[in-house]
């Protein structure tokens, strides 16, 4: 029995010294919506057929053509709207594309609600119009 007694208080010995100490984590600074510098990285555009209206459009015509979207984030100086149909998602990214110009959609991708393929852009576009 003795000898359990000292293997309890050496196993206490051992987790006491796993314990973290007590001094509170640092503080992060808060994330900002500003741009961290005025540098700013050129997107590459896309240009496919049947995203004419989309890419190069303003985040406000965005909103206006497709309504409220499901998610609207904001990261930096870029943005992510995300609008969904029936059986189709789409993501849509806007960048500003120099320094002094107003963000725009550079980018789009779009897939199946279900499973997640990938999804034909050009038609999701409709497809969310129609909602």
């Amino acid at each position: 029995m003795r000898g359990a007694a000292l293997s309890l208080a050496a196993l206490a010995l051992l987790l006491g010294g796993c314990a973290g100490s007590s001094k509170p984590a640092p503080a992060r600074p808060a994330a900002s919506a500003q741009p961290r510098s005025t540098v700013v990285r050129v997107p590459g555009v896309m240009a496919p057929k049947g995203l004419e209206g989309v890419i190069g459009a303003s985040a406000e015509a965005l909103l206006k053509r497709f309504g409220t979207p499901r998610i609207d984030l904001v990261e930096g100086d870029a943005r992510k709207l995300q609008f969904a149909g029936a059986e189709c998602v789409l993501d849509i990214f806007i960048y500003p594309v120099s320094a002094v110009a107003q963000p725009t959609a550079t980018h789009v991708e779009a897939r199946l609600r279900q499973g997640g393929a990938a999804a034909d852009p050009g038609a999701c576009i409709r497809e969310v119009e129609k909602r």
